[in-house]
């Protein structure tokens, strides 16, 4: 985490790929695919900050995010 928080300090912007959910809370925009894996996933579930995502019913990543904030 702390080289990516030297590039956030640079104001770089970052595309990260992740499944953690301690990197995912501190996220400023979250696009969250799926629904599920391969071929039953590929489709924008939700788009927002962390909070935001939280709250779409739709999102697995957003039901375990709540968690986390």
């Amino acid at each position: 985490m702390a080289v990516i928080n030297r590039l956030r300090e640079r104001e770089n912007t970052i595309v990260i790929i992740e499944h953690n959910l301690d990197v995912i809370k501190t996220a400023d925009w979250i696009v969250d695919l799926g629904p599920e894996g391969g071929d039953k996933g590929g489709k924008i579930i939700a788009t927002g900050t962390p909070e935001e995502v939280a709250k779409i019913k739709g999102s697995y990543t957003g039901q375990y995010l709540k968690a986390y904030l």
